[in-house]
């Protein structure tokens, strides 16, 4: 595993360091979505590729809009309202940072902007996500030991006490009464959102447990980095993983689902001093089927539907396009 790694299929440059990039999960009506957050700034723009539209050579990044953000932005979310096929066009995402508190942005791309603040929260936020049928409600974990739900209107609704930092929050369009919240010390729960009560549990059965996701084209898969490995559940077998490898010679750091094929999925190992590794891991492959390296990369992130993933870094996104 100490192949130093093939570099990126396409990068797009960037005025800084870039701490967190996400593409949008929902159709937007064009071009992808794709937001990115730097030390005082989120970019909001459309992705295109040269595999979705022969007339661009590589990648075709357009900025829509640069968000003032007074601190470094920690994570950022996608709002499943945003579009640009209608009019007036709606940018809607949310961002954590380190005075924690969540920041809800909504820009119409011309002169009406709005920042709503929501506070609560008493440590470090992880992660936070967007209900995702109709936009309504945010989910957020922090070191507080907590999973805090929101409303649009900064309203906590909601909150959940956990036994060890909140590392991960999830929400699945098929399952919208249902929140998945992975936990440091190894753990993983589903809480119904209307008796708010932990209806399962996954157990890494190690940890730390830095990175959880709910596989998006099938409702049953669960992965998760933890210490160096990556593990995988079927919830409907057992509560301890199915499969379980080891991934990065140091610890992992993130683990996301392809949109596009449920057996798909990448891992990050926690930035080195020089460099982050990217693997990307195929179910059916004993080997990852793609080993990638970038400058101290940050943020991990699937294109919606295409088997392509970008990472941040030093003033510069890679993208990794997949030989599917």
């Amino acid at each position: 595993m100490e192949d130093s790694g093939r570099g990126a299929s396409y990068t797009v440059p960037c005025d800084d360091y870039v701490h967190v990039v996400e593409f949008s999960p929902f159709d937007s009506g064009s071009a992808a979505l794709l937001a990115y957050g730097g030390n005082q700034y989120v970019v909001v723009g459309t992705c295109r590729f040269q595999e979705e539209d022969m007339e661009v050579e590589g990648v075709e990044f357009t900025t829509l809009r640069v968000f003032h953000h007074a601190l470094r932005v920690d994570c950022l979310a996608w709002s499943p309202e945003s579009r640009l096929d209608k009019l007036p066009q709606l940018i809607r995402f949310c961002t954590a940072a380190a005075d924690r508190k969540v920041r809800l942005l909504t820009s119409d791309l011309q002169n009406q902007h709005e920042v709503k603040v929501m506070e609560g929260h008493t440590s470090y936020i992880n992660h936070l996500v967007f209900e995702p049928t109709e936009g309504k409600q945010i989910a957020s974990v922090s070191d507080d030991h907590t999973c805090r739900v929101w409303d649009l209107e900064g309203n906590e609704t909601t909150t959940f006490r956990l036994r060890s930092p909140g590392v991960s929050v999830c929400w699945h369009p098929e399952d919208a009464f249902k929140l998945m919240v992975a936990e440091k010390k190894g753990t993983i729960r589903f809480y119904d959102l209307v008796t708010q009560q932990a209806i399962l549990s996954l157990d890494c059965g190690q940890s730390p447990l830095m990175s959880a996701d709910w596989c998006l084209s099938n409702t049953i898969k669960v992965g998760a980095v933890t210490g160096s490995d990556w593990v995988i559940w079927d919830i409907t077998r057992s509560s301890y993983p199915q499969e379980k490898r080891p991934a990065h010679v140091e610890r992992a750091g993130n683990f996301r689902w392809s949109r596009v094929n449920e057996n798909l999925f990448s891992t990050t190992g926690c930035p080195g001093k020089i460099s982050s590794q990217l693997l990307v891991h195929h179910l059916g492959h004993p080997q990852p089927v793609m080993i990638g390296s970038a400058t101290v990369g940050a943020g991990l992130s699937w294109h919606r539907s295409l088997p392509l993933c970008v990472i941040g870094g030093d003033r510069k996104l890679s993208f990794w396009m997949t030989e599917m």
